[in-house]
């Protein structure tokens, strides 16, 4: 199916699943099929009756997304059916709230653990550090005062000292963030990070005003063990699937 058709069906589908009742409507007669109408949502919305029509019927009309939450909000839409709904109308749909229990589960931290003696760590699209198993603290130097992956690169002495050629890897890290918090312009919250690193290491500022961006997924990270030695490990980040802003990074030693 083409995208609008695939808009056209979404809309149909969650317009038919409700009735008046359902959204506190008064009915009035006997209705020959079940379902809102085309003329309920768009009263509901807050819309005009001929551009929600069109809208269902997949034109091609300019979408705003205040419309889209106006019709998310009226078809009673959970939170990744309105995120559908703006991709099937070709927007870039908008930033979650924050999750109502951001607390790590009991199996994540279980995978983070079961991947010992092989280091593993979970972070947030912010690169906070979400949770970590005891060969992440060892082999890559994180204390209990370690809060956010890009600052602690930059700032925290003993994780800089493990990483070989610093200097030469820290442009690709910028880069990776940059390219994190270029899908959500405006977001606050990688504005801050961005400012309290800018403040206290000039490293930073220079690399981040270049402006360059570079795909965050597989990468090699080579770190000094102060007994073992020099440590070669494949990183693959993983997005967990009910938080898509969460990541586990996996480390395997390279053979």
């Amino acid at each position: 199916m083409s995208t609008r058709e695939q808009l056209r069906a979404f809309l149909r589908s969650r317009r038919a699943r409700l009735t008046p009742s359902d959204v506190g409507m008064a009915v009035a007669g006997r209705r020959r099929t079940p379902g809102l109408r085309r003329e309920e949502v768009a009263v509901l919305a807050g819309v005009g009756v001929s551009w929600y029509t069109w809208l269902e019927q997949g034109r091609d009309i300019n979408v705003s997304p205040e419309v889209l939450d106006a019709i998310s909000g009226a078809l009673r839409l959970t939170e990744p059916e309105r995120e559908h709904l703006y991709l099937l109308a070709d927007l870039n749909p908008p930033l979650r709230g924050a999750a109502r229990d951001s607390a790590v589960t009991p199996e994540l931290r279980q995978v983070l653990d079961a991947w010992s003696p092989r280091p593993a760590l979970l972070r947030d699209q912010y690169w906070n550090i979400l949770a970590t198993n005891d060969a992440a603290q060892d082999v890559f130097g994180f204390g209990d005062t370690d809060r956010n992956c890009l600052i602690s690169f930059f700032t925290n002495a003993r994780y800089r000292a493990v990483h070989l050629a610093w200097e030469s890897v820290a442009p690709g890290v910028v880069a990776a963030f940059r390219a994190g918090a270029a899908r959500a312009p405006g977001d606050p919250e990688f504005a801050r990070v961005v400012g309290d690193l800018s403040a206290v290491s000039p490293e930073f500022a220079d690399l981040w005003a270049r402006h360059d961006v570079a795909a965050e997924a597989h990468v090699v990270k080579a770190v000094r063990h102060p007994e073992a030695g020099e440590l070669y490990f494949d990183m693959t980040p993983l997005a967990v699937a009910d938080h898509p802003d969460w990541y586990l990074e996996l480390y395997n030693p390279r053979h």
